[in-house]
């Protein structure tokens, strides 16, 4: 999809599945199911989905997926299915090398977020992307490093730490511009600090929408995750965005929908809803 000077592609860093009552919180299963079929787990299928811009003189990745660094057991409890170095090597098959990425922007530091910004070396971790500058919300950055009983099992801080180290880390303050036509977005229902990136083009907006809109089905304004800590915050967040969407006609693209890439919003009878659905690829 090109927009302006930006030329938009996803890649997937696998799948894996979650559980539907867990992803919808107090939202009964006999709605939320008629979207999204559970197993007998009660688990529903969901993607690893990353975004890449690039507009001639930068190549923005937006997040690393949940890379290879799980045992079986976790890949059990998730059903995960992925190949070794799964991202790495659609951006390698697609022509697209690791070292010539200039940003990562990280939207939040949870495992499936942000798994993917370390890679094994024998016994050590490396950059996977060692040239690109990564940011982080600084907000989001002081929670995941102390984060709260509630939520630590989100976080492995082998995934993050090191990049200060590496000199790689871009700490951002809040909602601003943080590239030409690039701007990130802070929201903090979901875990503080998460941002939104906002590609602000001549030919129009688009919009990686992290976990403030999971899956499509959230556009539902009370869909709502129960992994959020703060769900009523969440609820006025999810408000003010779609209103801009709608305004403006955003372009939203969704991280962990398996079935839907991408969609427009519309505003009828009184609240909000998918308009078109497409893959970016399809543009």
């Amino acid at each position: 999809m090109k927009l302006g000077e930006w030329t938009f592609r996803t890649f997937r860093d696998g799948e894996f599945k979650l559980d539907g009552g867990a992803m919808f919180g107090v939202v009964p299963r006999n709605l939320w199911q008629t979207h999204h079929q559970p197993d007998e787990q009660n688990r529903i299928d969901m993607t690893l989905r990353c975004l890449l811009a690039e507009n001639g003189t930068r190549r923005v990745l937006v997040d690393t997926g949940i890379g290879d660094r799980w045992d079986e057991k976790f890949r059990g409890i998730l059903a995960l299915e992925r190949r070794e170095g799964q991202l790495l090597g659609e951006l390698e098959a697609a022509g697209v090398t690791a070292d010539s990425i200039t940003d990562v922007v990280l939207t939040h530091l949870h495992f499936d977020h942000a798994g993917g910004t370390f890679v094994q070396d024998g016994d050590r971790l490396k950059p996977a992307f060692p040239e690109a500058r990564h940011w982080v919300q600084a907000k989001h950055w002081r929670w995941a490093n102390s984060p709260s009983e509630r939520d630590r099992a989100s976080f492995r801080p082998e995934d993050f730490r090191l990049l200060e180290d590496a000199g790689l880390l871009d700490l951002v303050d809040g909602t601003l511009e943080i590239l030409p036509e690039v701007r990130v977005h802070q929201v903090n229902g979901h875990t503080p600090g998460q941002q939104l990136v906002e590609f602000h083009t001549s030919g129009g907006t688009l919009v990686f929408v992290a976990d403030l809109f999971p899956l499509a089905s959230q556009i539902r304004i009370p869909w709502i995750m129960g992994y959020d800590l703060n769900p009523l915050l969440t609820l006025q967040e999810k408000k003010e965005f779609l209103s801009r969407a709608v305004e403006d006609q955003y372009t939203l693209v969704f991280e962990h929908d398996i079935d839907v890439e991408a969609c427009e919003v519309v505003f009828e009878n009184g609240g909000f809803r998918m308009g078109r659905t497409f893959a970016l690829s399809e543009i």
